[in-house]
Formats: C-alpha cells, sequence, structure tokens
C-alpha cells in the first residue's frame, strides 16, 4: 500500500504540469486533446509491437477512453476560457463527484466520512469563487470536467480487472482518439480555426506532455487504482491545484490574481485530502491488527 501511495503522489505531481502545457499550447482544447490522444495511442501501440506479445482486446476500454477524452477537452476548455489556477482547482470536485457516484455505481452504501471529506472540498471551492465570479465559463466548463473525471476513474477501475497497465492505457488513449475524431468535423464547424497544424514550439511541448504527463502519469494512476478505492484516487488528486498553482507563479505570472479567500480555500482542500489519507492509513493499520 506504501508504494502505490508513492506512485499515486508522484502522478499527481506530473498532472500539475498538466495545466501549465494546457495554457501554453496554442491550439484550442478540442485540437489539444485529438494530438495527445494519438500521439500517447502511438507511443504505447509502438511499446507493445516490440514486446512481441499477443494481448487481450478489452472493447470496453474504448469507452472509458471516450469519457477520458471529453474530461480532458472540458478541462482543457476551463482553462483557456479562465487560467490554469481556476481550472485546477474546479477539478477538484471530482472527489464530491465520486463520493456520490461511486457507491451508485458499484452497488453499495454511501459512505458518510467519503461525503463529509468531499463536503470540505466543496466549502473550498466556493470560498474561492464566491468573491471572484470574472471566469464563469472557466468555471462552468470546470465542474463538467470534473463530472466526467468521476466518471473516467470509477469506470477505469471497473473495466481494468487484471489488464495490464500498458494494454489498457493504449486501448483507451486509441477509444478517445477515435471518438474526437469523429467528433472533430462538427467541433471545427463551431470552433473553427485557421490551421490544424501545430508550430514547433507546439510540437515540442507535445511530445513532452504525451510522454511524461499521459503515459507516465496514467500508467501509473491504472496501477494504483488496482490497490486504491476510485474515492481515494480522486480526492488525493485535489493535491494537484497545489502544484499547479505553484508552477503556474513562476512561470506565468498568475499570483497577482488569486485572492486571499482563493489561498483560504485552497487550504480547505489540502485538508480534506490530509483527513482521507489519514483515515485510509488508520484503516490500513487496523485490519493489520485483526490479521
Amino acid at each position: 500500500m506504501k508504494q502505490a501511495f508513492i506512485k499515486l503522489h508522484l502522478s499527481i505531481l506530473l498532472a500539475g504540469f498538466t495545466g501549465i502545457f494546457g495554457k501554453v499550447i496554442t491550439l484550442n482544447e478540442g485540437l489539444l486533446v485529438w494530438y495527445r490522444m494519438m500521439l500517447a495511442a502511438v507511443v504505447m501501440g509502438v511499446v507493445l509491437l516490440l514486446r512481441l506479445r499477443r494481448y487481450p482486446r478489452p472493447w470496453r476500454l474504448f469507452g472509458v477512453g471516450s469519457l477520458l477524452a471529453l474530461h480532458w477537452v472540458f478541462f482543457f476548455g476551463s482553462i483557456k476560457a479562465s487560467n490554469v489556477s481556476v481550472g485546477v482547482v474546479c477539478f477538484s470536485l471530482a472527489g464530491f463527484f465520486t463520493a456520490l457516484l461511486e457507491p451508485l455505481l458499484n452497488h453499495r452504501r454511501v459512505s458518510f466520512k467519503e461525503l463529509a471529506f468531499s463536503l470540505i472540498t466543496l466549502a473550498g471551492i466556493g470560498l474561492i469563487f464566491h468573491f471572484d465570479v470574472r471566469y464563469r465559463t472557466g468555471i462552468v466548463l470546470g465542474v463538467v470536467s470534473a463530472l466526467l473525471a468521476a466518471l473516467f476513474t470509477i469506470t477505469n477501475k471497473q473495466a481494468g480487472g487484471k489488464c495490464a497497465s500498458s494494454v489498457m492505457l493504449f486501448y483507451e488513449m486509441l477509444g478517445g482518439f477515435l471518438l474526437l475524431t469523429l467528433l472533430m468535423p462538427f467541433y471545427l464547424y463551431f470552433s473553427p480555426v485557421e490551421t490544424m497544424l501545430p508550430d514547433r514550439q507546439d510540437v515540442a511541448c507535445l511530445l513532452v506532455f504525451v510522454v511524461f504527463c499521459t503515459v507516465l502519469l496514467y500508467l501509473l494512476q491504472i496501477d494504483v487504482l488496482k490497490q486504491i478505492s476510485a474515492f481515494t484516487v480522486n480526492l488525493s488528486y485535489n493535491l494537484e491545484p497545489v502544484y499547479s498553482i505553484l508552477i503556474a507563479m513562476l512561470f506565468l505570472g498568475e499570483a497577482k490574481e488569486l485572492s486571499f479567500s482563493f489561498y483560504t480555500g485552497l487550504g480547505l482542500i489540502l485538508l480534506s485530502v490530509l483527513l482521507q489519507t489519514w483515515h485510509v492509513r488508520w484503516v490500513e493499520q487496523e485490519s493489520c491488527k485483526v490479521e
């Protein structure tokens, strides 16, 4: 379990750079996610081919990848409509949605402790945006993104089973890419662009983004979901805003846009993560005593 938590927090650290790439890459959110999933599918496809082995074809993962693709589109749409800080803080609602949806989809009772930890996060987000509604469009897109992220994590855990992480990631990236390819003509009709081709800077950023913040990140996350609940994973990802905001302060100068209420709300989000981490460790220790 300790190794799983190390992998979890390494994936969160990598995720902290996701919002930065979303802001720096000049492609709109649809094309950005389309290229991201295409390149990630190619990378994983090459890796699987080099192993010269036959792999199962879990077609259900295509649907899981489609959820991930839609989550990314709304997430990057939120960032581009507001800023990195707003986008990643809205993502913190994923833990709240997971606390509500996971019991429903897995046919178990709602955990009031999970709900209580999520409500602390919700209070933090409410405090952050109570005095600052300059980015309403970004907030709405971010909330939808969080809902899709919760559904993705829950279904990803259900669909994984004993399937290898690399195989899961390949089919999810391929499924998301195919969905976006089908939707792209309609998307570009409503959001026309001068060119679909990225420039040199975007290509360099995309390659780094795909290798480290997509392939490596999601391989770690898939491994973690085999040992840790979807709720704990999503609630722990509430730490992503901390990393993203610190990076955005350093490279994008966003500190001047953030108020005292923002930092207070962020503190509540951090508190919810610490309480859940402590709770999981306590349950683990108690189960060891019983054994």
